[in-house]
């Protein structure tokens, strides 16, 4: 398994980037979301991989944030029917974050909206995946909407963190005010997480 390539940016286009690891070229191909975040070529950067054998082919599939392959692998893995160019096209259609707001609250439109996806695509995507978008994705997808200053969003981010966990969502954002008061604004999600943990696991 290839976990990540760190090396030089050699050339990209919006669906496939070559990266020199050592005098080795690698290709993989890329959501528009991760192309987005590309460096310029001549550039060092890490880029996430997936690879996916099959009998006639072995690919590598790249992303440039870990939520994009987390989403990429739960598609290829739990939906039926969706492969990993409909995974890629999925996340070069909608945000990892209006995808998981969308799951979470069955919003069938946004997600047939997206090229290859029609709406018993999207029936299915819902079905399949709503339990583990759950409690986090309705929470991130909420977030999403308003302006976060850097402090809101770290305790965003714990708040996500601790859902992932299991917390309910009303237990996960008292935990971690309760640790913002008690550490203090210097504290990191890091911190926050670490001590709502040691107070006790979810309910």
């Amino acid at each position: 398994m290839i976990g990540f390539l760190q090396g030089r940016l050699v050339e990209a286009s919006p669906t496939l980037i070559t990266v020199d690891v050592q005098g080795v070229g690698y290709e993989a191909l890329i959501p528009l979301s991760s192309y987005d975040k590309l460096p310029q070529p001549g550039q060092d950067l890490k880029l996430l991989t997936q690879l996916v054998v099959r009998e006639d082919s072995h690919v590598l599939y790249g992303f440039m944030t870990a939520a994009e392959r987390e989403l990429f692998r739960l598609l290829i893995n739990t939906v039926s029917g969706i492969g990993p160019r409909t995974a890629l096209s999925i996340l070069s259609g909608i945000s990892v974050t209006a995808f998981r707001g969308a799951v979470a609250n069955g919003d069938i439109k946004a997600l047939s909206q997206i090229s290859g996806v029609g709406k018993k695509t999207a029936e299915r995507i819902i079905v399949e995946l709503k339990d583990k978008v759950g409690a986090a994705g309705a929470w991130e997808a909420a977030s999403a909407q308003r302006t976060l200053n850097a402090e809101d969003q770290k305790l965003n981010d714990a708040v996500l963190a601790l859902l992932a966990l299991g917390f309910k969502q009303v237990e996960a954002h008292d935990s971690v005010r309760a640790a913002q008061n008690v550490l203090g604004p210097k504290a990191t999600v890091e911190d926050l997480v670490r001590a709502c943990l040691k107070k006790g696991g979810p309910t």
